[in-house]
């Protein structure tokens, strides 16, 4: 998955790559050539006593040094930003496929592993893409040439290389075979603590209500404690790789040293053909060093690699149509036979519904809780698509219709009103990009929300926190359905949002929103039967299955699960 990765994104920048390549092979050439003139100084320069000599090839050694750190700062220059481009193509490339998920598949990865997948696993991925550009040409050229030149100088000695360089690579090997597990399960554990992390800040406030701050405080410790456990043995083995190598380096060097001088004792070797042995090996050396920090990043990144291949290789559960309708007129809202079961649940949530909503006519579905009223809701713009039967809208079903006809004819006010990030502007442009402020103002005004949003010192451009949170429930679920409305779509779809309003607010926002949608669709889910009376039809769900349809006065008169819930919240008065 990683090699796939990088094939796949990295290949976009061939030209960069190119370069890189070149500037690295120039580098790694000069470096493994330098060695050789530095020898032949000593040999010939050196020990002759020959200044011009030394003078002039000392000036050409400058000159090739300077050549090397040149093309070697270049290159790290092309690689860092080859890398840096690599990264913003994969979080794109995430970030896309993401928004593509229905909320099957987002409910089975995980909100908190998408992110962690977005930004930590891409990060190490990205890690690796910048060691791949600046090291795999440099450590095999390096390796080998090393060797070669140092065979050049001395094939007398050589035979030293034959159990260093074995030693070292086993080394080297076992450290990394070891760390692999260990990085798996930090990317996991790390998901766990991003998990607890999310909960406990999104849920402060039970936390606190419930005096649970001794218990999720025990519970993200052990989460903690688990991530940091994994952490220090995934440490404790690359640390033990350092000692390890500079072991086999030092012994390599004094084993060169007590050979070489013996050598050139006896005449065998000259002194500035040993110096350059021992660059060579400790090129040959470094080499391996630099392998071995690319390997000490491959376990890791291969894993997170693994998890990013995860994501961009899940398929949706909606599937847009390869030639779908781009263009609906009309909008009844048709469930015909509609079931739907999520999946590895023993029974389904929905069964056999039907139900016919037209424009002009406003349709409430309402039920005890886990009914289904909330996923038949999700089912219209599918957010889920239907297991069985069919949703048309104007008489085409909704999985032959591309997203964005289907959509741009849609207003949906969830169940958790959510804001993003900005302003109550941008919030409410969210509904429809090109709306004037004078629309803006007028849905703020039918959504009951224009008092409090005047109130604010910057009106429309006053700002807004993630989630909405510096705000209140009723006046999130106000803004909601201004946003709602601003769209000014075919069929509205509010699924219990009017559940944080006061009863008056429910009633002046409902008064509001009758001429608002004369021409447009509207179904309606909630709990108090105060907001679902004056429907047109009401829909009475129980255990996922139609139990009752009719008006107010035809349930209230003749259905017994519609008469408890009624009895449940009024009294005998009220309900009359």
């Amino acid at each position: 998955m990683l090699l796939r990765l990088l094939r796949d994104h990295l290949g976009r920048h061939r030209g960069w790559l190119v370069a890189i390549v070149v500037l690295q092979l120039t580098s790694t050439l000069v470096m493994l050539y330098l060695p050789s003139l530095n020898a032949d100084i000593i040999d010939r320069g050196v020990t002759r006593g020959d200044t011009d000599y030394i003078i002039s090839r000392g000036a050409l050694m400058l000159g090739f040094s300077v050549l090397q750190a040149a093309c070697a700062i270049t290159a790290a220059w092309y690689a860092a930003r080859t890398a840096m481009a690599f990264g913003r193509d994969l979080r794109a490339s995430v970030f896309r496929r993401t928004l593509a998920f229905s909320g099957r598949e987002v409910a089975t990865i995980g909100a908190p592993s998408l992110v962690t997948r977005s930004t930590n696993d891409v990060q190490q991925v990205q890690m690796m893409a910048l060691m791949t550009c600046t090291m795999a040409v440099q450590i095999p050229i390096m390796m080998i040439g090393g060797i070669l030149m140092a065979m050049r100088e001395d094939l007398g000695l050589s035979w030293l290389l034959v159990f260093v360089v074995p030693a070292l690579l086993a080394t080297v090997g076992f450290i990394v075979s070891r760390m692999v597990p260990s990085f798996r399960l930090v990317q996991v554990r790390l998901d766990e603590v991003n998990r607890i992390l999310r909960e406990q800040i999104t849920g402060i406030r039970v936390v606190r209500a419930f005096v649970r701050e001794p218990a999720e405080t025990e519970r993200f410790a052990s989460a903690n404690d688990g991530l940091t456990d994994v952490s220090l043995r995934a440490g404790r083995w690359m640390a033990t790789m350092f000692p390890a190598v500079m072991l086999v380096i030092n012994v390599s060097s004094v084993a060169v040293i007590w050979f070489g001088g013996h050598r050139v004792d006896d005449g065998s070797m000259q002194v500035g053909a040993l110096t350059a042995f021992l660059s060579y090996l400790m090129q040959i050396m470094m080499s391996i060093m630099m392998g071995m920090f690319l390997l000490m990043q491959v376990p890791r990144s291969a894993v997170c690699a693994d998890r990013i291949a995860e994501v961009l290789d899940t398929d949706s559960s909606v599937v847009p149509p390869e030639r779908g309708v781009d263009r609906l007129d009309g909008g009844v809202l048709e469930l015909d036979h509609v079931g739907f079961t999520y999946p590895g649940a023993a029974e389904p949530v929905l069964r056999d519904v039907s139900l016919t909503a037209r424009p002009g006519q406003t349709v409430a579905v309402i039920g005890s809780t886990g009914a289904g009223k909330s996923t038949l809701v999700s089912l219209v713009p599918r957010l889920y698509d239907a297991t069985s039967g069919s949703v048309r809208i104007g008489g085409v079903d909704v999985r032959e219709v591309t997203p964005e006809a289907l959509w741009s004819r849609i207003g949906l006010v969830p169940q958790k009103a959510f804001l993003f990030t900005g302003t109550i502007r941008s919030n409410l442009l969210h509904g429809r990009a090109d709306a004037t402020d004078e629309e803006l103002w007028h849905a703020l005004e039918v959504a009951q929300a224009r008092d409090f949003v005047e109130a604010m010192p910057e009106g429309l451009d006053s700002p807004v926190v993630q989630g909405g949170t510096n705000v209140s429930g009723g006046q999130r679920q106000r803004l909601a359905i201004a946003r709602a409305l601003v769209r000014r779509p075919a069929v509205y779809l509010f699924d219990d949002a009017f559940s944080a309003l006061d009863l008056a607010t429910d009633a002046r926002l409902r008064a509001a929103l009758a001429p608002e949608t004369r021409d447009a669709t509207v179904l309606v889910v909630a709990q108090r039967i105060s907001t679902i009376r004056d429907a047109d039809l009401i829909v009475v769900l129980e255990d996922g299955a139609v139990v009752g349809r009719g008006t107010h006065e035809e349930l209230l008169a003749g259905n017994p699960t519609y008469q408890e819930i009624v009895t449940s919240q009024l009294s005998a008065e009220e309900a009359a």
